[in-house]
C-alpha cells in the first residue's frame, strides 16, 4: 500500500466490534446510568464556572458579555449540540466501541484523520479536566471563608502561590500592588506556584476511578441528586428577588455578545459525548445509549435555562461587575439578595452544591480521557502497556494515573479563561467531524443496521457543521487580547504536533503492527494447510 492508501485506511466497524468484544472492560452501565453520568458531566462547568463570564464579559473586556441575553445564548449553543448529539447517538448504537468520536473518525475517514480526532479529544477531556478541577478549587476557598471564626487563617486565607497557578498568582499580586518576587517562593530561579485544592481533587478522582466505572458512577449519582437539590434552591429562591430592571438592557452588546456567549458557553455542554466513550461499559448500548445522550442533553439544557434567568434577574451584569461573581456567579448573586444571617447560610448551601457538580463533572471528563486513550493504544497509537486493566477492578490504572498525574502538572501553568477557550476549539473540531461522519458512513455503508438514525439527514448534520464552524470561528474573529490569541494559537499548535508524532511514532507502529498480523495470519494458514 502507497503512504496515501494508509493515511486514508478505514478501519471496519465489525473488526472493531470484535477486538471490543476482547477487550476485558466490564459491563454495568445501564440507562439510568448514562443519564445519571451525561448530568453529572454537563451540569457544573457552565453554571457554576463560566457563565458569570458568558453573562458579563471577560475582567480584561477581551469577551463581550451576553448580559440578560445569557438565555438566548444558552439555547443557541442547545441547538449546536442538538444536531451533534443525534449523530453521536446514531454512531454509539450502530459501532458501540470505546473511543467515541475517535472510533467513528476511524470507521469513516480513515487512521490519520482517525488519530488527529482522537488527538483533539485528548485535548478536550484534559483540558476540561485542568479547568474544571480550578474552577472546584475557586468553590472549595469561597466556602472555607465562611467558616473563618472556626478554621485557621493559614487555610482559610492561604498564600496565593498555594490556590493559584503560575499566571494567575502573578496577576493577582501585582493587582494588589505587591511585588511578586518577594511572595512566590523559587527553585532553582524558578518561581513555583500550585494549585493544592485542585491537585488534591485529581489525585481523588483518580484513585476513585481505579477502582472501578459502577463505583464511581454511584458517586456521581449521589453528587448530581445533591447538585441538582441545590440549584432548584437556588432557582425557587432567586425567583422572590427578580428585579426586571436588570434585564434591561436585554442584550448590552448585541449579537456579538449573544454569540460570544454561546461560544463561551458551550463548554458548559461538554459530557454528553463523553457518554458515547463508555460503550463498552454499557450492558445493551444499542437501546440505552442514544437514550443517554440525549436526555441528559434535554435535561440540563432546561437547568441551565432557568438558572441563567434568576441569576441575571437577580444581579445586574450590565456594566461593571464584581471579580467575585465571575469567580463563583450562583454563590457570590444569590448572597448579595438575601438578608442577614441567610446572605451567609444559603451561599453556603450553594457552594456544598457546587463542588459536588463540580466533582460528578471531573468524575465523567477523566473517565472519557481514559476511554479515548485506551482505544487509540488498542489501534496502535500509544504504547501496549495502556491497555493493561488492574487485576482486581478491570479498570485501565496506568491510563487513569498517567492523565491524573499530566492533569495536575496542568494546573501549574493552565488557568481558567484559557483552558475553557481551548477546549472548546477541540470539542466544536470533534462535534463537525461527527456530523461529517455521518453522512459519509450513510454514502459507503447504507446497508448497515442502525438502531436510531438521525432524522432528516442530511439536513440535520449539515445544521450540526454550520452551527458547531460558525461559533467557533465567529469566536476567532471577535475575541480578543492575550488569552484568547493564546488559546487560538495552541490549538494550531497542537494540531500540528499531534500531526508530527503521527508520521514519526503512529505511523510506523500501526505498519510494524500490520506486517505481524501478516505474519501470524500467514503461519496459521500455512498450519492448517498441514493438517489438512
Amino acid at each position: 500500500m502507497t503512504i496515501l492508501e494508509n493515511l486514508l485506511r478505514r478501519k471496519n466497524p465489525d473488526d472493531a466490534l470484535e477486538k471490543a468484544s476482547k477487550g476485558g472492560l466490564e459491563k454495568t452501565l445501564g440507562v439510568w446510568d448514562l443519564i445519571i453520568l451525561g448530568v453529572g458531566a454537563i451540569i457544573g462547568s457552565g453554571i457554576f464556572a463560566v457563565v458569570g463570564i458568558a453573562a458579563a464579559g471577560s475582567v480584561d473586556g477581551t469577551s463581550p458579555g451576553a448580559g440578560p441575553a445569557l438565555i438566548v445564548s444558552m439555547v443557541v449553543a442547545a441547538i449546536a449540540c442538538v444536531f451533534s448529539a443525534l449523530c453521536y447517538s446514531e454512531f454509539a448504537a450502530m459501532i458501540p466501541v470505546a473511543g467515541g468520536a475517535y472510533a467513528y473518525t476511524f470507521a469513516t475517514l480513515g487512521e490519520f484523520a482517525a488519530w488527529l480526532v482522537g488527538w483533539i479529544l485528548m485535548l478536550e477531556y484534559v483540558i476540561a479536566f485542568i479547568a474544571v478541577s480550578c474552577a472546584w478549587a475557586n468553590y472549595v476557598m469561597q466556602f472555607l471563608k465562611g467558616f473563618g471564626h472556626i478554621l485557621p487563617a493559614w487555610i482559610v486565607n492561604p498564600p496565593v502561590w498555594l490556590v493559584n497557578d503560575y499566571r494567575s498568582a502573578i496577576s493577582t499580586l501585582t493587582t494588589q500592588g505587591v511585588d511578586y518576587h518577594s511572595v512566590i517562593p523559587s527553585i532553582c530561579g524558578i518561581l513555583f506556584s500550585i494549585n493544592l485544592p485542585a491537585a488534591l481533587i485529581i489525585l481523588f478522582i483518580t484513585l476513585t476511578l481505579i477502582k472501578g466505572t459502577k463505583d464511581s458512577t454511584k458517586m456521581a449519582a449521589f453528587m448530581v441528586a445533591l447538585k441538582l437539590g441545590i440549584i432548584g434552591m437556588f432557582i425557587v429562591t432567586g425567583l422572590f428577588f427578580i428585579e426586571p430592571a436588570n434585564w434591561t438592557p436585554f442584550a448590552p452588546n448585541g449579537a456579538n455578545g449573544i454569540f460570544m456567549g454561546a461560544f463561551i458557553i458551550f463548554f458548559a455542554y461538554i459530557g454528553f459525548d463523553a457518554l458515547a466513550t463508555t460503550a463498552e461499559e454499557c450492558k445493551n448500548p444499542q437501546r440505552d445509549l442514544p437514550r443517554g445522550i440525549i436526555g441528559s442533553l434535554l435535561v440540563t439544557t432546561i437547568v441551565y435555562t432557568l438558572v441563567a434567568l434568576v441569576l441575571t434577574g437577580i444581579y445586574r451584569t450590565q456594566g461593571h461587575v464584581d471579580t467575585a461573581f465571575l469567580d463563583a456567579p450562583v454563590a457570590f448573586s444569590i448572597s448579595n439578595v438575601l438578608p442577614g444571617f441567610w446572605a451567609k447560610a444559603v451561599p453556603g448551601f450553594i457552594s456544598v452544591g457546587v463542588i459536588a457538580g463540580l466533582t460528578s463533572v471531573l468524575l465523567v471528563m477523566q473517565m472519557a480521557a481514559t476511554r479515548i486513550l485506551y482505544a487509540m493504544s488498542r489501534d496502535n497509537f500509544l504504547p501496549e502497556s495502556f491497555q493493561k486493566l488492574h487485576p482486581k477492578f478491570s479498570t485501565p490504572h496506568i491510563l487513569t494515573w498517567t492523565v491524573g498525574i499530566v492533569s495536575i502538572f496542568g494546573t501549574l501553568t493552565l488557568n481558567l479563561d484559557a483552558a475553557a477557550a481551548l477546549c472548546n476549539f477541540g470539542t466544536f473540531t470533534s462535534f463537525i467531524i461527527v456530523c461529517v461522519a455521518i453522512l459519509i458512513l450513510r454514502k459507503i455503508d447504507p446497508d448497515r443496521p442502525r438502531p436510531f438514525k438521525v432524522p432528516f439527514c442530511p439536513w440535520f448534520p449539515l445544521l450540526g457543521i454550520l452551527s458547531c464552524g460558525g461559533l467557533m470561528i465567529f469566536s476567532m474573529v471577535i475575541a480578543k487580547g492575550n488569552s484568547a490569541k493564546l488559546s487560538t494559537e495552541l490549538f494550531f499548535a497542537w494540531i500540528i504536533m499531534g500531526a508530527l508524532i503521527y508520521a514519526t511514532y503512529g505511523y510506523h507502529k500501526n505498519r510494524s503492527a500490520e506486517k505481524i498480523s501478516k505474519e501470524v495470519n500467514n503461519t496459521k494458514t500455512e498450519k492448517e494447510n498441514v493438517l489438512n
